[in-house]
């Protein structure tokens, strides 16, 4: 179980490659959260785990046993003051009681017993291209949900629609397009705020960041 579970999370996370000479640098900024439909009797597995990860690197963690949002990486201990990791642990609870309820709330739309265990999974970032004067372009936003390993609800910033691969998630994607202003939130946060937040996350970190080799990985 455990390493499905791994397995899952690592491959949320895309692969950051060495860039070449002369051209832009990817970066990226995702945050993946976890949820399991049950406690399983197992070191290190937790019923709920939100992760942010910073060109793959893991820079904040939370768990449904701790219930703190931590630093992962000295220089975000350092830079963020202790409010920010106030204000996030309280984000950090109140995702893991809605993924509580919403695993339960699929497993029922998906005919699924309780015998099992099942996995929810949120992911969302976004990835930059930085140049070498510095200027920073927006490639693309991921804000997509999986349950058990396959996806079931993603959204399309430029369309500002929700797409639906699967026919269980069609009543959440119809819900959540007609409410505009959720639509119009989600595209801000990943072409805006996940830029300007991965854009301070390595300054931050920057005599760090460039020290670590980055290595191409696929899942």
């Amino acid at each position: 179980m455990k390493g499905f579970v791994e397995l899952l999370t690592v491959c949320a996370i895309l692969p950051i490659c060495l860039a070449g000479q002369g051209a832009p640098e990817r970066h990226s900024l995702y945050y993946v959260y976890t949820a399991l439909s049950k406690a399983v009797n197992a070191p290190g597995i937790f019923e709920f785990t939100a992760m942010g990860l910073l060109d793959g690197r893991k820079i904040d963690y939370y768990n449904s046993k701790d219930k703190v949002k931590i630093p992962q990486q000295d220089w975000m201990k350092k830079k963020l003051p202790a409010d920010y990791w106030e204000k996030g642990t309280q984000s950090r609870k109140s995702k893991e009681q809605w993924f509580k309820v919403n695993v339960n709330i699929l497993m029922e739309r998906m005919r699924q017993n309780g015998s099992d265990v099942h996995v929810l999974m949120w992911k969302h970032g976004c990835e930059v291209n930085r140049m070498a004067d510095g200027s920073v372009t927006f490639v693309k936003g991921v804000d997509a949900y999986s349950f058990d390993g396959k996806d079931f609800l993603s959204f399309d910033d430029k369309s500002m629609h929700w797409v639906a691969p699967v026919n269980e998630a069609i009543p959440t994607k119809q819900k959540w397009d007609m409410v505009p202003i959720l639509n119009q939130y989600t595209k801000g946060y990943l072409e805006k705020e996940c830029v300007d937040w991965l854009g301070k996350f390595r300054k931050y970190g920057d005599k760090e960041l460039q020290q670590q080799v980055k290595v191409c990985e696929y899942c």
